[in-house]
């Protein structure tokens, strides 16, 4: 029998770990294959234990795991403790600083060291290292102690940390205000007509695959959040291209789906489809030369190159770059020498 509760005061112990409403449009599916479009890292199988120890909701009342999914349902899913990313567990983690000083450090994060805790990345994470290293980090306004801005997971390069309040304060209103300069690297697919342009459109969660954004178009403005993206082709190689990318507005994926938009998907990029063979030939040894691509740089080709802010004590410019890793790297000579033998 599933763990229902009984009394009021058992009900007030479920801590809410995920709310979702589904969207108009939804056809009927079952619950437990719609909420792995919505659940980072979270098997069939786990979604199946937690109905079956009634822990997943729609309208508050306990759903089975073959329960369809309507439109305008309200999934929740509640266990007896809090979400685990409230947790915070100082780790033993080696960090990379590139820059430290009284008021903030500069990090320069490995591909694959998830920023902070959330669903599926308990441990492990960049804040479990920097509260083990540094005691009596500000929280930001998420609670989460330290950070003021993020990179995804297999996204590598530049954050900054703030060590006091003013600090956190000061740097957090740069961002907001879009004095900071952040540039990336990216490699993606196809031949991109312009050297250089503007991406501009709202980004927001994809309403039907919570583990992706979208651009919302003109009609829709209401949706989402703005996002602007300046982008340069640094080098053209056959089916791929190299640029820099420089965010005016900081939106969670904001380059893999800026791109994506536009039609230039991030190389091995497969949240957003790029892991597949978008552009190119149907050769056999062109697929097999891809293929090494992708076991070179399993991950989506993007850098955060270049961070840039002004100091919140001295109010001096500070600008860092940090090399592009090697993965990337040995990516796109491959693609150079292919360019080289197919042109």
């Amino acid at each position: 029998m599933p763990n229902i509760p009984d009394t009021q005061q058992e009900e007030n112990e479920l801590y809410e770990h995920h709310a979702f409403k589904v969207v108009n449009g939804q056809q009927p599916l079952r619950i437990d294959k719609y909420l792995m479009n919505f659940i980072e890292n979270a098997t069939r199988n786990k979604i199946q234990a937690a109905a079956k120890e009634g822990s997943i909701f729609v309208n508050d009342v306990p759903v089975k795991s073959n329960y369809k999914v309507k439109p305008n349902d309200v999934i929740t899913v509640k266990f007896e403790h809090p979400p685990h990313e409230n947790l915070l567990i100082a780790e033993d983690i080696p960090i990379d600083i590139v820059y430290e000083d009284d008021d903030l450090l500069v990090v320069n994060k490995s591909a694959g060291m998830v920023v902070h805790p959330g669903h599926g990345n308990y441990s492990g994470t960049l804040i479990n290292g920097l509260i083990y290293h540094f005691e009596n980090l500000p929280n930001n306004s998420s609670n989460r102690p330290g950070l003021v801005h993020r990179i995804d997971k297999d996204t590598s390069g530049l954050l900054v940390v703030a060590k006091t309040e003013n600090a956190m304060a000061h740097l957090s209103n740069q961002f907001a205000k879009k004095t900071s300069k952040r540039e990336y690297l990216a490699l993606v697919w196809g031949n991109m007509i312009d050297d250089e342009g503007t991406i501009e459109g709202n980004i927001g969660r994809h309403p039907k695959n919570r583990l992706q954004n979208t651009v919302y178009l003109d009609d829709e403005e209401e949706k989402g959040k703005p996002a602007i993206t300046h982008y340069k082709v640094l080098e053209r190689l056959g089916y791929v291209t190299l640029v820099s990318c420089k965010l005016e507005t900081g939106r969670t994926h904001q380059i893999r789906v800026h791109m994506k938009h536009i039609g230039h998907t991030l190389f091995n990029d497969e949240r957003y489809g790029g892991e597949r063979i978008l552009k190119g030939t149907t050769f056999t040894k062109y697929k097999q030369f891809v293929e090494n691509c992708f076991k070179i740089l399993p991950r989506q080709a993007l850098h955060a190159k270049t961070l840039g802010f002004e100091h919140p004590t001295t109010g001096k410019w500070l600008s860092f770059t940090s090399d592009v890793p090697e993965d990337i790297e040995q990516c796109i000579e491959k693609w150079r020498n292919y360019a080289k033998h197919t042109s």
